[in-house]
């Protein structure tokens, strides 16, 4: 596929010494394709089981992510790749590609009564409904 990303040999130079090693537990497969992946579906927004093969198994993507993240090793590396001053254009973030969810659009969520910002300060209410509602009614002594 040509629509695939990978990491460039200058990307992968500035990158790869900031990279967690000799940590105990099981050898890691190549960090290089799996990080390579894992740009891949953020760059594009596809779902992590959309995965193309050639990067490997997507639950070893989506593993990695996610533990690393966890880990705050992401982080960490960003910093680390900002702090050197020369940031490939690769690594470079943009959040206007990132997609919304379609349960995260915004809805009202229910019918709930607000207090309008006029009334808030003092001004006259916009509704009559607000001011039939939320009425105090004085305490009959």
């Amino acid at each position: 596929m040509s629509d695939l990303y990978w990491l460039g040999d200058e990307v992968w130079a500035v990158i790869e010494p900031h990279l967690p090693h000799g940590e105990p537990g099981a050898r890691r497969v190549d960090d290089r394709r799996v990080i390579s992946g894992i740009l891949h579906i953020l760059k594009s927004g596809c779902r992590w089981r959309d995965a193309p093969p050639e990067y490997g198994p997507r639950t070893t993507l989506y593993n990695r992510y996610n533990r690393w993240a966890l880990r705050g090793i992401w982080r960490r590396l960003f910093e680390q790749v900002a702090g050197t001053g020369g940031v490939p254009d690769e690594l470079a973030i943009d959040a206007t590609h990132v997609k919304v969810h379609r349960s995260a659009g915004g809805g009202k969520r229910g019918k709930r009564l607000r207090r309008s910002a006029a009334r808030a300060v003092g001004g006259r209410a916009r509704s009559t409904r607000w001011l039939t509602l939320s009425a105090d009614p004085s305490p009959s002594s």
